[in-house]
């Protein structure tokens, strides 16, 4: 009996694995895309890079609407096909792709017409107008298309073809290379747009992935949904799409603005604070991809044993999940502190920059082991169906931990940006054991969307 349990457990972790590796070098390829955008834009102006960056940034906390169905989906679908219950699989993929649709159509359009409203807004001066507005045009217009990516690309991890995602950003990430070098500077004959060519490349790098995500998903995977499955229509597929989804991305934006809030008590420490805490998020966000591909993969693999009802294989599946991310993701960081002195001096002339950088490079390796056990924990009991626990946790610990604590210590005490960074990690570590602690007691395995 125990030979066969070891046997099973080692078949899990084979396929967690299996499942891990195409997404961490899919997530490195989309921080790759965002890091060739910045880097080409510098080569053409300087404003071009400033502007780029406030649209992407309202951009993105636009488009988290569309987690909403996305999350849903991914959980879902893993559980229903663990369970083998296919019509509800292809009830749930027609109704994501057609809200995501939909709600991508409605933003895009919002994004669009409403673009130097929505600019003036976020504070954009007045002469980078001319650089942002364009830029917003077709990075906002073509919104629609990052929608239905992200629908495809989740549809496609719950069926656990992970690499073809991955593939899909690569390809992406080569054409939107040559786009840039086209569209930005004018050559092979096309005229030099500027930034408008940087979204341009975009845009159509967009339209590209659903296609090629469509064209695999409906041909190598699942066929495509039939009308005749949506009657009677499956009101309580919606249902179900709403209560993971709602508060799933509901976790994710409570922590992005969460960290807007802390971005402000950072404007008020000053420039240099803020041109550190610029460069450690870009250099820290490299810690945790590990742990975003094992929290991803595990909450697969959760949901379909789930669905299958496995419970305890489930449970031993997320103890070794979290072990490893804590592993790689500590062993990152505490490299990345060791090399935090040079890697400063690297980036900025500005000793101040440079030893409070190297400092806090220190402190975020405490952060790490906190931030990595959260992505796992969370990924895996929203992938159990346990939605609203993460949900209430992040919200009152975010922000009476991580926001309130920012200030207090960051403003207040005069601790400045290791006050910061010192509420942030608290912040982290808290959760984590709040996380496992709900995970340990099994309240999530009767939640469940198969029963």
């Amino acid at each position: 009996m125990k030979s066969k349990l070891k046997k099973t457990g080692k078949k899990l972790r084979k396929q967690l694995f299996h499942l891990t590796n195409p997404i961490f070098f899919e997530t490195l390829l989309l921080m790759a895309t965002g890091a060739v955008d910045v880097f080409m834009l510098s080569r053409y102006a300087d404003e071009a890079v400033a502007a780029s960056g406030v649209v992407n940034q309202l951009v993105f906390l636009v488009s988290l609407v569309y987690m909403i169905t996305t999350l849903g989906t991914s959980v879902l679908c893993a559980q229903y096909l663990g369970a083998k219950q296919h019509k509800n699989v292809s009830q749930v993929i027609g109704l994501s792709i057609v809200i995501n649709t939909i709600m991508g159509i409605l933003v895009s359009t919002g994004l669009y017409y409403f673009a130097p409203q929505l600019l003036n807004l976020m504070g954009l001066k007045e002469d980078l107008m001319r650089y942002g507005v364009p830029y917003m045009w077709l990075i906002g217009g073509s919104s629609v298309f990052l929608a239905l990516a992200m629908t495809l690309g989740a549809i496609l991890r719950s069926f656990k073809k992970a690499y073809y995602p991955m593939l899909v950003a690569l390809i992406i990430n080569v054409v939107n290379v040559v786009g840039n070098y086209l569209f930005i500077f004018g050559h092979g004959g096309f005229p030099a747009l500027g930034i408008s060519g940087a979204g341009l490349s975009t845009a159509l790098c967009r339209f590209l992935a659903v296609v090629l995500l469509a064209i695999i998903l409906f041909t190598k995977v699942t066929s495509w949904p039939r009308l005749k499955i949506f009657t009677p229509f499956p009101w309580d597929k919606i249902k179900n799409l709403l209560i993971v989804g709602l508060p799933a991305a509901g976790e994710n934006i409570s922590y992005d603005l969460s960290q807007l809030v802390i971005t402000y008590f950072t404007v008020i420490l000053g420039t240099v604070s803020l041109t550190v805490r610029t460069y450690a998020m870009n250099i820290v966000m490299f810690s945790f991809v590990f742990a975003i591909a094992i929290g991803h993969g595990a909450s697969i693999m959760i949901g379909h044993l789930v669905g299958e009802n496995r419970a305890k294989a489930a449970f031993s599946l997320e103890k070794y999940s979290v072990r490893w991310a804590m592993i790689v993701t500590v062993v990152i960081a505490l490299v990345t502190a060791i090399v935090g002195k040079p890697l400063f001096s690297f980036l900025s002339q500005n000793p101040e920059v440079i030893k409070m950088g190297a400092l806090i490079l220190v402190i975020d390796v405490v952060l790490e082991i906190g931030r990595a056990v959260n992505i796992t924990a969370v990924n895996s009991l929203i992938a159990a169906g346990d939605v609203m626990f993460p949900f209430l946790t992040g919200v009152i610990v975010m922000w009476g931990v991580a926001t309130l604590f920012s200030y207090i210590l960051g403003i207040w005490a005069g601790w400045g940006l290791m006050g910061i960074w010192f509420a942030m990690a608290l912040d982290e570590l808290i959760r984590a054991a709040l996380f496992e602690r709900r995970w340990q007691s099994c309240k999530w395995q009767n939640k469940s969307f198969t029963r």
